[in-house]
Parts: structure tokens; sequence; C-alpha cells
């Protein structure tokens, strides 16, 4: 298994729009997307391409927790 290596934003930004599921999370944030500044933007595509090339099965093994566990 290739696990993908996620930098503390990815992860804190996964976090915040993870509801239990690679598919919701990649809906969230893309939903998400056009309130973005430029910046966030950009941290979000890019996860968004990190968490796309995981299978369900790596996805459930990453390390996030819902934004208010942490």
């Amino acid at each position: 298994m290739s696990m993908i290596r996620l930098t503390v934003e990815e992860t804190n930004l996964l976090s915040i729009y993870n509801e239990g599921g690679k598919r919701a999370l990649i809906e969230n944030v893309n939903v998400a997307l056009p309130y973005m500044d430029a910046d966030m933007r950009e941290l979000a595509k890019r996860t968004l391409s990190k968490v796309d090339a995981l299978t369900e099965a790596e996805f459930a093994e990453l390390p996030i927790y819902a934004a208010d566990e942490v």
C-alpha cells in the first residue's frame, strides 16, 4: 500500500470537510472552493488530488479527526 504524505495543513483541511467517507469529503471541498481565497483554494486542490488517488481503504486509514475533536 502506498500511503500518501499529508501536510498538517492538508490534514486540517480534511478534518474540517470530512463527514464520513472519501466521496462526501471531495463533494464538501468542491462546494467550498468558490468561497476560499486563492491560497486556500490551491491547498484544497492539492489535497483533493492526493485524496482522489487513494482507495476507500487507504482513505479510511488517514489520520483525520472531526474538527471539533481536535
